[in-house]
């Protein structure tokens, strides 16, 4: 049987796709990209300086829905094969020789590279950047989803408005273009990487420089309107860059660093080689930074420029050797940072997630490709403490230098790692391997007994716990008699949300008046009820440098001292809250509710609330104002019409809860024709969806 050209094209392109291209080194390329925001396409060009290693007759690329105009090899044009996720040059090379690939393209990205705020009315939030985590970078740059393939990138980008460029490497040029219509950004990297980690942003940005004590540029980034924040946003930055080159023994290995914040990420944050982009919900003010803090985050996505960017991976199998040290170093660097005991807390809780996960149903093992973030991350990280502490601190320094200085700029796999670790350690490290990287269990009494030893605080928790349950009866005696010799507020913390709700108003009003701000906000939190003897206490909470604290105290006393309702809303009229406007949503749907607060200003209440709902808002505080809606029946046709355009949000878990609640409104009688009288609001995309929901 003679087979079609398209279903030879099809198995020999199947047939790369399950090789790793190791007969050819690609070393260099050289980018040139012009984002249109507006249209949300990109016009490029690559070339790719690459070796030949072996004898080849053919040579590959990843590039996910691209159009290519030309394609030239050593500047002659020549013809290749593409079937939409490879573009495959068939040519007999011999080793030794060196070749330039350079390929034209158009792409219009339908994930790995976002354009928001261009098409919405509000001034100063246009934004584009790039999420290339895993192997997504070949959908806006003809590249390679095999990591183990390494690549300096230079990149050029053209930009035909007026925003600040921000990519990988050093800007080493900024021209205007000949037009005067915006200007050409030149980045030149001087080491290789993975294609995964190539990334930019574009946005409307001032930064803040800093220098590490080795000398390395630190570049932080925000947005103008965000200036008061940038001290409580980027607090301790220096501070854990030098920590982390000292703690890890090994040179920052490029040269230099920036961070950016940008709209409506997909996670908390992503470790772009030189250039971290993170979510702007850690952009925050002093208040926010008990709560929530991009201090771990700093650091994670800082730890990945050794662990993920200077040695890779080669296969999911081996995601402990990024994430696992990735998640350990930021726990040593918010040791240093905010000392023993929230380390040693921290680990509590991780080890406590963990055990839950566990179940009767067993865990997953950290070598398993195909396990969940909490393993690959919470118990990598275990894994290392128990690792450091088993050999001692000494030298799992030196044996970590030793694989990060043998292994740099290439990839890893955990034997890697491991012999690394045994010829310094002088000992087998099997046992290790069996209990921590293949067991699924994971070893929870082992670690609670490592926490005793290391923190009397834990300890102690533990001790009043058994306490407890054995005489439930007297837990406010036990805890009392205990109270006054506990020296730790993390323990104090965490005794009070376990056994807040069985403590009397005088005791709780005790530890208000005399505790810290967590120990505080744990009594609110504790509490399904307040009591009479304990209202005055909480409402002083309400002033609280906590935004946890004080939308929690609002809600609790709004609810069970239904007569003061006034005065506690206009108490907290105008806070915000976090960057997600969680007190300031909260107060709006509370005063609509309220019927005797200002019924002349409900209309505008009501206007605020659903105006959040709009996708010029980050997704979080779009999802809160949804279900604040849903709750108090507000689904006007706006709020609908938002509701369907976030059941394609580029967020899958945003997408997937806007989902449910437009499901939810669904099932209720005459909702159905309420959806089909707004479809003239809708875009083709949108009714499509709605139409296929509906099962029409």
């Amino acid at each position: 049987m003679k087979l079609s050209p398209i279903l030879v094209f099809f198995l020999f392109a199947q047939l790369l796709s399950a090789q790793i291209q190791d007969k050819v080194d690609f070393v260099r390329a050289e980018v040139l990209i012009e984002p249109t925001p507006f249209e949300n396409r990109i016009k490029g060009s690559v070339a790719y300086q690459y070796n030949v290693i072996e004898v080849v007759d053919s040579i590959y690329l990843d590039a996910v829905n691209l159009d290519f105009s030309s394609v030239f090899l050593d500047d002659a044009k020549i013809d290749y094969d593409y079937n939409g996720r490879k573009i495959i040059i068939k040519k007999k090379m011999a080793k030794g020789d060196t070749h330039k690939l350079k390929l034209d393209y158009v792409a219009k990205p339908k994930q790995t590279v976002y354009f928001l705020g261009w098409h919405d009315t509000v001034k100063n939030n246009e934004q584009v950047w790039t999420q290339g985590q895993g192997k997504y970078t070949s959908h806006w740059l003809p590249s390679f989803d095999d990591m183990t393939e390494k690549v300096e990138f230079d990149l050029d980008i053209l930009l035909r408005q007026d925003y600040t460029v921000i990519a990988n490497g050093k800007l080493v040029k900024k021209d205007t273009l000949p037009d005067s219509l915006g200007y050409s950004w030149q980045f030149d990297m001087k080491k290789p990487m993975s294609s995964y980690l190539v990334g930019f942003a574009i946005g409307d940005y001032n930064k803040k420089t800093v220098e590490s004590s080795s000398g390395v540029p630190i570049e932080l980034y925000y947005e103008p309107t965000d200036f008061l924040k940038v001290e409580p946003t980027y607090r301790y930055t220096k501070h854990i860059f030098d920590f982390l080159e000292n703690e890890i023994g090994v040179a920052y290995p490029w040269q230099n660093y920036k961070q950016v914040p940008v709209q409506d990420f997909l996670y908390a944050g992503m470790e772009n080689t030189t250039c971290t982009i993170f979510s702007n919900q850690y952009v925050i003010d002093s208040t926010a930074f008990v709560d929530k803090n991009y201090v771990n985050v700093n650091a994670h996505e800082l730890a990945h420029q050794w662990f993920g960017n200077l040695v890779t991976e080669t296969s999911s199998e081996h995601h402990w050797l990024h994430e696992g040290f990735a998640t350990f170093y930021a726990y040593l660097a918010e040791k240093e940072i905010f000392g023993d005991d929230h380390y040693y807390w921290q680990l509590l809780e991780t080890a406590n997630a963990l055990q839950r996960f566990s179940g009767d149903d067993g865990g997953e093992a950290i070598r398993n490709p195909n396990a969940g973030s909490l393993t690959f991350y919470e118990k990598g990280a275990w894994a290392l403490v128990m690792l450091q502490n088993k050999v001692g601190e000494e030298a799992f320094k030196k044996g970590i230098q030793n694989y990060l200085n043998k292994y740099a700029f290439k990839n890893v796999t955990i034997p890697y790692l491991m012999e690394e670790l045994e010829v310094v350690f002088n000992t087998d490290l099997d046992d290790f391997e069996k209990l921590w990287l293949e067991n699924p269990d994971f070893p929870y009494n082992q670690v609670v007994a490592f926490l005793e030893e290391k923190n009397v605080s834990i300890k102690t928790y533990f001790e009043l716990k058994n306490k407890i349950a054995e005489q439930p009866e007297k837990t406010e005696a036990i805890l009392k008699r205990a109270w006054k010799r506990l020296k730790s507020n993390q323990l104090k913390e965490n005794l009070v949300l376990d056994y807040g709700d069985k403590l009397s108003p005088d005791f709780l009003g005790d530890i208000i008046k005399s505790e810290g701000l967590k120990v505080r906000q744990a009594v609110i939190l504790s509490q399904n009820k307040i009591s009479d003897e304990l209202q005055t206490d909480i409402e002083g909470l309400l002033k609280d440098k906590s935004y946890t604290t004080m939308e929690a105290a609002l809600y609790r006393l709004w609810t069970d001292f239904p007569q003061n309702r006034s005065k506690y809303l206009n108490e907290t009229d105008g806070i915000m809250g976090f960057s997600n406007k969680n007190i300031r949503l909260l107060w709006l749907t509370l005063a609509l509710v309220s019927p005797e607060y200002n019924p002349d200003l409900k209309a505008l209440y009501f206007d605020e609330l659903s105006g959040y709902t709009g996708s010029e808002h980050h997704f979080e505080t779009r999802l809160i104002a949804f279900q604040y809606l849903k709750s108090i029946g507000g689904f006007t046709d706006i709020v609908l019409k938002n509701l369907v355009e976030s059941c394609g949000h580029h967020v899958w878990h945003f997408k997937k809860s806007a989902r449910e609640i437009l499901s939810d409104f669904l099932q209720s009688e005459g909702n159905t024709a309420r959806i089909k009288s707004i479809y003239p609001l809708l875009s083709q995309q949108e009714k499509q969806y709605l139409e296929k929901t509906l099962g029409e």
